[in-house]
């Protein structure tokens, strides 16, 4: 008889903050080779009582739900505190993708938990069909001009759209500008780039990073041709707006993969790794191509839905070096905007 192995789920680990507040880091399989992490905070105030907050949503696929309920029963037992869906005070959305927010159709249900997400990413969550009819249009105008044939285009936003048909809109309670990007002890900064509505939310000295920097990964990037408020520019600045608003952080949570003590090196990292991206674009640009092409220079060979993260990749770098004078589209007046733009480097 042959028996099925399950993994083991990672432990969840603890960690307090410099004023108290015990933060726990939900272990969760997102989709099938996606792990992520939920965080769950408890902290007793004397204004406003016993704040049980959730930090991201998981992606409600797969077990991602179970992993959660099981996090929070095992955090009550461990800790003696009673946390469930049903006492969770609030559920903070650090941006909106749906590995971030897709458990909230399971979540909103059972619970009376106050919902926040920032402005640009509320639509996101509260109108999300919309946005997926909306992003599957320019995403299927971006692959053309990138170069991609007719059949790997209509495969790319199958694919695109298939991984989130699972979610439908949920209405949220509050959004942060409209709160000062403040909920008691939890304070917000908007970090475009990633996701238009990205977050950080920093805890004393305890920083929720969502996809902002994680500890080994460098965060998606996709053009903001494709969504305002992306973009490799608004990225870069949100960094640096990141390390002037985070002094004093001791530790930094990601929305994946483990805890970051060194916020700064981290960057630094992230910065080359882009930095090394744009030169291959550079250098690889004396004759022109097209992004697909350029995708392929980046990342070599790639299947399934790395085809799509890589191709955004590709073009958000090429953006970025497009919008400071750098390039040019060498084929732009023969195409009459029925081909795939090549670009060139301006000599």
């Amino acid at each position: 008889m042959n028996v099925l192995i399950q993994p083991l789920l990672p432990k969840i680990e603890e960690v307090v903050s410099s004023q108290g507040a015990r933060i726990f880091r939900i272990p969760m399989q997102l989709f099938p080779m996606l792990w992520g992490n939920s965080y769950l905070v408890l902290f007793d105030t004397p204004a406003s009582g016993m704040y049980r907050v959730l930090v991201d949503a998981g992606s409600g696929f797969g077990v991602s739900n179970d992993h959660l309920e099981s996090g929070l029963q095992e955090v009550s037992i461990t800790t003696g505190i009673p946390v469930s869906l049903s006492n969770l005070t609030h559920i903070l959305i650090t941006h909106g993708h749906i590995d971030h927010f897709g458990g909230l159709g399971y979540i909103r249900p059972q619970t009376n938990a106050k919902i926040g997400v920032h402005e640009l990413d509320l639509h996101n969550l509260t109108h999300y069909e919309e946005r997926l009819i909306f992003v599957a249009r320019r995403l299927d105008e971006f692959l053309h001009e990138s170069g991609v044939d007719d059949d790997l285009r209509t495969h790319l936003i199958n694919l695109y759209q298939v991984t989130k048909s699972l979610y439908s809109s949920v209405q949220v309670d509050f959004t942060y500008e409209a709160q000062g990007m403040q909920l008691g002890p939890f304070e917000m900064l908007h970090v475009p780039g990633h996701c238009a509505g990205h977050v950080i939310i920093r805890l004393h000295d305890i920083l929720f990073s969502g996809d902002h920097v994680l500890h080994d990964t460098s965060p998606h990037q996709a053009p903001e041709t494709l969504t305002q408020f992306t973009g490799l520019t608004h990225y870069l600045q949100s960094l640096d707006t990141m390390l002037s608003w985070a002094q004093g952080i001791r530790l930094t949570l990601g929305g994946h993969e483990e805890p970051i003590e060194d916020l700064a090196g981290r960057v630094m990292d992230i910065r080359a790794l882009h930095r090394q991206r744009l030169d291959t674009i550079l250098d690889y640009l004396t004759r022109p191509h097209t992004v697909a092409d350029i995708s392929k220079q980046l990342f070599g060979e790639v299947h399934f839905y790395n085809v799509l993260l890589a191709l955004e990749e590709a073009g958000a770098h090429l953006e970025y070096l497009y919008q400071r004078g750098l390039l040019q589209v060498a084929n732009l007046l023969s195409t009459n905007g029925r081909q795939p733009y090549q670009y060139c480097r301006i000599v």
